[in-house]
């Protein structure tokens, strides 16, 4: 009677796995501004050189961010960057990531995190800091369904990193959008 339960309940237990990976995967369909978000991060990174790296950027995402999984999923194609999910400060620096994508962390936390990679090339992009004069080079600036980003070159000439200037130019086109 035994092996009667057991094969029921194997195949339930499938059939459930099925179910919760399934529903992750139909879940895990990317909005229009997901898109956005990582085709603008994706851009920003093809378009950046760090002095001594020759192979793939290492982009720490910050758990914080509405964007992880858009930034951290390698489907539906490939990404210019290799995503690592950072849940704070001291997993970021273990982690010597070449670009670090901020979510809710402050300008101040941005700024520190930057002063204790001091002698590292370090591309940094904020989520949140719209105003973008502290902290962050690359500034996202999310409206309803429109994402644009904005540029401080203060933190930009002191990160280390080159970035083609047709970047820089379209941060001040609205075109890009």
């Amino acid at each position: 009677m035994r092996h009667y339960f057991l094969i029921p309940l194997s195949q339930l237990t499938l059939a459930i796995l099925l179910f919760i990976v399934g529903g992750q995967t139909l879940a895990g369909t990317l909005t229009e501004t997901d898109k956005s978000v990582r085709s603008i991060v994706s851009g920003i990174v093809s378009y950046t050189r760090w002095p001594t790296l020759s192979d793939q950027p290492k982009l720490c995402i910050f758990s914080s961010s509405h964007f992880v999984q858009a930034l951290s999923d390698s489907e539906p194609t490939p990404l210019p960057y290799t995503p690592h999910i950072v849940h704070n400060e001291a997993e970021a620096l273990a982690a010597t990531c070449d670009a670090i994508y901020f979510g809710h962390e402050s300008p101040a936390n941005q700024l520190a995190i930057f002063a204790n990679y001091q002698g590292r090339a370090l591309l940094l992009i904020a989520e949140q800091n719209p105003e973008c004069v502290i902290g962050s080079a690359f500034c996202l600036i999310i409206n309803d369904d429109t994402v644009r980003f904005s540029v401080n070159l203060d933190a930009l000439s002191r990160s280390g990193v080159r970035v083609n200037p047709d970047v820089l130019m379209l941060a001040r086109n609205k075109k890009h959008e």
